[in-house]
């Protein structure tokens, strides 16, 4: 049983994705847990082969507890004849899905090995086709249960972590600029909203001050090799969680504001991933669309700092000699002092300033 986020003790598995005999590969999802923050799909990050499930669905185990047993990648080869009634080469996990989205698997065009259907082309081609039953039900988590969960981690971060804060107004006036032009040539499907272009300024600035994208774990700072932006969202039913986008600073603005949708779906449906969910190196919340100035929020746990992210607002600016009308963002950082001192905050504040000037270059 896979720890899916700081104080989770206990998982319950609530199903398999896959049967004894199932060749699968790193990425591939095998089963669905749920934890206080509700139902997360889990990745198995080895090649191999099924060889035997140790737990039944419905078993409630602390975290550790082995799931299943899987034989050596040496031995795990994906099927050489097509499975029997699909006709195609396929994913265990990608044949669940099309069962689950009434998707004929033999009309999906496969990107895995040897032209295998994965997950991922099931859900393309669900989200193509805008399928009845795309977002699959999922039972929603207790909101009792989340928020005792929710205050247990921020409880502990404010207790162990010395939260240092720093804040900055922006001018939003460039990226505003460029948003319209750039929107102006996608369709309604693809425009872009300005938390994608704060998002990307946000992961590049944290490439270029490292020290506020890692873990303090065991005493130490354990700087990350690549930024994975964790995403506060709410949740219909109350509460919220904080998801990863993997390799932010790596997508472009387009595939960023695509991750982004997408990840607030899975979360208020139901279907993140246990990797979504662990690999966090910063965090990001954005209460603008509440109408909120300033956000000064709790460090998220062994992460060492997090953004915050206010409206975007009109409001009086100097520019030259002038005092002229401007949109303006307000962002701060809450910073672990054991890991990164004021000077190096302000340097990751100011490197957010300079990348939102810039916003052709994100």
């Amino acid at each position: 049983m896979p720890s899916l986020g700081a104080d989770m003790v206990r998982g319950r598995l609530v199903e398999w994705k896959v049967r004894p005999g199932d060749a699968v590969r790193r990425g591939d999802i095998v089963a669905d847990v749920e934890t206080d923050k509700g139902v997360i799909e889990v990745e198995v990050f080895e090649d191999g082969v099924v060889e035997e499930l140790l737990l039944q669905e419905g078993a409630e185990v602390p975290v550790g507890t082995p799931m299943a047993r899987i034989r050596g990648a040496a031995e795990a080869t994906w099927p050489t004849t097509p499975p029997v009634a699909t006709g195609v080469r396929s994913s265990p996990a990608a044949r669940k899905l099309a069962e689950e989205l009434g998707i004929d698997v033999a009309r999906v065009a496969g990107t895995g090995p040897q032209g295998a259907v994965t997950r991922e082309d099931v859900e393309r081609e669900a989200a193509a086709a805008s399928a009845p039953g795309a977002g699959v039900e999922r039972t929603s988590p207790d909101s009792a249960r989340m928020r005792r969960a929710i205050a247990a981690t921020m409880t502990r971060s404010k207790r162990e972590i010395p939260h240092s804060y720093l804040g900055t107004a922006i001018d939003f006036g460039p990226a505003a600029a460029w948003l319209a032009e750039e929107n102006a040539r996608r369709g309604i499907e693809e425009r872009l909203l300005p938390a994608a272009l704060l998002l990307k300024a946000v992961a590049l600035a944290a490439r270029d001050v490292p020290e506020v994208n890692g873990l303090w774990t065991d005493g130490v700072f354990h700087p990350a090799e690549a930024v994975h932006l964790g995403v506060a969202i709410s949740l219909r039913g109350g509460g919220l969680v904080a998801p990863a986008i993997l390799h932010a600073d790596r997508l472009a603005v387009g595939a960023l504001m695509v991750g982004l949708r997408d990840l607030v779906r899975r979360a208020r449906d139901g279907g993140l991933r246990g990797s979504e969910m662990t690999g966090g190196t910063l965090t990001v919340t954005n209460l603008g669309d509440r109408g909120v100035d300033q956000v000064y929020g709790i460090i998220h746990p062994p992460q060492v700092a997090l953004v915050g992210v206010g409206r975007i607002a009109e409001r009086a600016w100097v520019l030259g000699r002038e005092v002229v009308a401007r949109p303006v963002v307000e962002v701060t950082v809450a910073a672990d002092h054991r890991a990164v001192d004021g000077h190096r905050a302000g340097l990751f504040l100011d490197a957010i300033v300079r990348r939102l000037a810039d916003p052709g270059a994100l």
